[in-house]
């Protein structure tokens, strides 16, 4: 409680007092009471969290919507309290079924994508990535932890992965969210605008590979607003993306202690879709 009080104290800023949302892995999200205002601190003590104060300066630097952040500090951001925002409210879980929010947010995200090629372009090297975890010492270790050593598609894989990368070296890659969930979900109040927030997974990455992200959790109709809403993109990334993700997913599963049920669809995946997936790519050109 006294880092929040800290943060606070260099922003300029009594807090009548504090209610802690949230504290996991280093980071603290508090609901801060002061004078006749709501406000939300989330504070980072872990230097590798702290991208994210970097990263609401720069999608407002781009002109890309972020909610409100009303003082930061190099640890924490005081952002409005969405609860009490005149404009925004925070999303639901019946957001998911509504096209008309989904419409609204793909425009939020072809912004992103647009206004980020050329961020990427100059700061590639230094921006978090996901495809990043697609190495061949990883497929060996999520076979050897997930007991499938012996699949064909894991040694299909391994036989044309350089040709996958290959592929993948050539895609023009751009600011991704990569963190979609209506948790982190802002509805103007008039449902005019959507956006997201919590920037702390931001990177870059392919276009295709963001859309799959937020379709998934969406219901079919809103999922064909949302890609109506969006247009076209490169149908090389969908094959790509089909490939990489499951193969990232896992990874990331296999860092748990305990094989995540969320998983066990990217390993059906690999069991019965990777192989036609590969062909796919490779006759692709």
């Amino acid at each position: 409680m006294q880092f929040l009080h800290d943060q606070l104290s260099q922003m300029g800023i009594t807090g009548d007092s504090i209610s802690v949302l949230q504290d996991k892995d280093g980071i603290t999200v508090a609901r801060i009471f002061s004078g006749t205002g709501s406000y939300i601190l989330k504070s980072f003590q872990k230097p590798e969290h702290r991208r994210e104060i970097v990263n609401y300066q720069l999608l407002r630097s781009f002109g890309i919507p972020t909610i409100n952040v009303l003082a930061a500090t190099d640890s924490a951001l005081l952002l409005e309290d969405l609860d009490c925002s005149p404009v925004y409210r925070l999303g639901r879980k019946e957001d998911m079924d509504n096209p008309a929010v989904a419409g609204k947010l793909a425009e939020w995200y072809r912004v992103l994508h647009q206004r980020g090629y050329d961020y990427v372009a100059e700061h590639r090297n230094s921006l978090y990535d996901e495809s990043d975890f697609f190495t061949l010492e990883n497929i060996m270790l999520i076979a050897s932890k997930t007991e499938t050593e012996n699949w064909s598609s894991w040694k299909l894989l391994q036989q044309h992965f350089h040709d996958i990368t290959q592929k993948l070296s050539k895609v023009r890659k751009t600011l991704t969210y990569n963190d979609f969930y209506y948790t982190n979900l802002a509805v103007a109040r008039d449902n005019s605008f959507a956006l997201m927030f919590d920037y702390n997974l931001l990177g870059k990455g392919m276009v295709v590979s963001d859309l799959r992200n937020v379709t998934y959790s969406l219901s079919p109709a809103a999922k064909e607003a949302f890609l109506t809403a969006y247009g076209s993109f490169n149908q090389t990334e969908a094959l790509l993306d089909d490939i990489i993700s499951p193969v990232v997913t896992l990874y990331l599963a296999c860092q748990r202690p305990k094989f995540p049920e969320w998983a066990k669809e990217a390993l059906c995946q690999i069991k019965n879709d990777l192989s036609d997936k590969i062909f796919q790519l490779l006759e692709s050109g």
